[in-house]
């Protein structure tokens, strides 16, 4: 067992590695950037130290600082939680030479699956399913002909990321080269890369996902689907398994993928594979090859701690379960609480939280890093709390968050809970018969309908 474990992150998921390290009798030490140096990851951990100022590059991005920071804490691994270095095989190749244990996939892996282009390929060659597209595209004229030949509409979208970034939905030529500009540039930005991919845009799909374990000896479990489509802008909102639109049937077709997947790369850790999925036809997306924001979902129904199997994983040890397949029992839902403003077009809201209240209950799980009189910085993401609960039955969970969103009060800055009370008492949420996109058209009737009402 690993006996020194160091954070390489920040916010609940640094305080979420805590937890689990504290549990195993592991020591955990985080390294933080200035501006987090009051936070609740920095009192709770065994001990602290400081990696750079407050912007990400010079501090959670900053590769030789934080491997100074492990060798002055004599830590003997890193846990990277997810964002900033999680998925970057070139700091996973530093740790390997300096012998400390990074947790978390193989560089190799890392490299695979973070490229769109091998990562298609791979599952084409596995003779697994993928929406048509054509990847690594850099001329304009030679992409504007590739999408013809797909058919609009088309997806762009960046290679070398997701998050969200990089990514368009072009229903025409027109708009193909209109979009195009935009999308290279951002992908630049975010990634350094500018090469996108096309592929085939589903309309009204479900984004639907499988968490994986693997371990050493060759041993992958697969977990029961969560469902992702309640987004904004690709940025997931609320997610809930299992999925309202998966049957028994459907949802075993995905676990065999995502098995036979995990396999043919020889895959460990813990990940996450994506599909879209349209009727009953699934198709690979991607894999996430990380820790997701929205794992504590598959805890609730499954009994399983993830971030404690990563670790164990990475120590060398066997998977404890039995089964290829896990059980589950139940309904859990997570709504991400976002520092953010819905009126301003979704703002981000940094300041000092003056009030706060968290909710709890039968079937109600918080995993926070805030406090009250604690600053949010301006510097980082805007999630500051992940709201989720567990029924026996889907009706049971959508009560109680509708309760626990009722009771939770964040006070000093704007967050999205208000937000989140309007979508679980939508008539087609509570239906489950949403699908990805299907938000952003909520939003559009709802503020042409408020337009309307003031015309009048």
């Amino acid at each position: 067992m690993l006996k020194r474990v160091f954070i390489a992150n920040r916010g609940e998921i640094a305080l979420r590695v805590i937890r689990a390290c504290r549990e195993l009798g592991l020591i955990s030490i985080i390294g933080y950037s200035e501006a987090d140096k009051e936070s609740l990851p920095v009192d709770l951990a065994d001990e602290k130290i400081c990696i750079g100022p407050a912007s990400p590059i010079e501090s959670y991005l900053n590769i030789p600082s934080i491997l100074s920071a492990m060798e002055i804490t004599h830590a003997d691994s890193v846990h990277p939680g997810y964002g900033f270095l999680a998925e970057n095989p070139f700091f996973v190749e530093i740790c390997n030479a300096s012998r400390i244990t990074f947790i978390g996939p193989s560089p190799d892996n890392l490299r695979l699956m973070g490229d769109k282009s091998r990562a298609r390929t791979t599952i084409t060659e596995n003779r697994l399913p993928v929406i048509p597209g054509v990847d690594n595209l850099i001329d304009i004229e030679d992409a504007v002909k590739k999408a013809k030949k797909i058919g609009f509409p088309v997806m762009i979208k960046a290679s070398a990321g997701g998050g969200g970034r990089g990514m368009r939905v072009a229903r025409t030529e027109d708009e193909f080269r209109i979009y195009w500009p935009a999308c290279q540039q951002e992908a630049k930005i975010a990634f350094d890369n500018p090469s996108l991919y096309v592929e085939k845009f589903i309309e009204r799909p479900r984004h639907i996902e499988i968490q994986v374990l693997a371990d050493e000896k060759g041993n992958v479990v697969v977990f029961p689907e969560r469902d992702c489509s309640l987004q904004r802008r690709h940025q997931k909102l609320i997610e809930e398994t299992p999925s309202p639109a998966v049957d028994a049937s459907i949802r075993r077709k995905l676990q065999k993928i995502a098995r036979k997947i995990c396999r043919a790369i020889n895959y460990r850790s813990a990940g996450t594979i994506e599909f879209l999925m349209s009727g009953r036809h699934v198709y690979f997306m991607e894999m996430n090859t990380r820790i997701q924001v929205e794992h504590p979902i598959t805890e609730m129904i499954t009994g399983f701690d993830l971030v404690k199997n990563q670790i164990e994983i990475a120590s060398g040890e066997r998977i404890r379960y039995p089964r290829c397949f896990v059980d589950f029992a139940g309904h859990s839902i997570e709504c991400r609480i976002n520092a953010e403003d819905p009126e301003k077009n979704f703002m981000a809201s940094p300041g000092e939280i003056t009030g706060l209240v968290l909710p709890g209950g039968p079937g109600i799980r918080v995993d926070t890093h805030i406090y009250r009189g604690y600053k949010i910085p301006p510097y980082y993401d805007s999630l500051i709390a992940k709201l989720i609960s567990y029924g026996r039955t889907r009706e049971e969970a959508v009560v109680r968050m509708q309760r626990a969103l009722k009771e939770m009060k964040v006070e000093g800055i704007a967050t999205t809970i208000g937000f989140y009370r309007k979508i679980l008492e939508h008539p087609v949420f509570q239906s489950g018969r949403y699908y990805v996109g299907w938000l952003e058209k909520m939003q559009e009737e709802s503020k042409n309908k408020d337009m309307g009402s003031s015309l009048s």
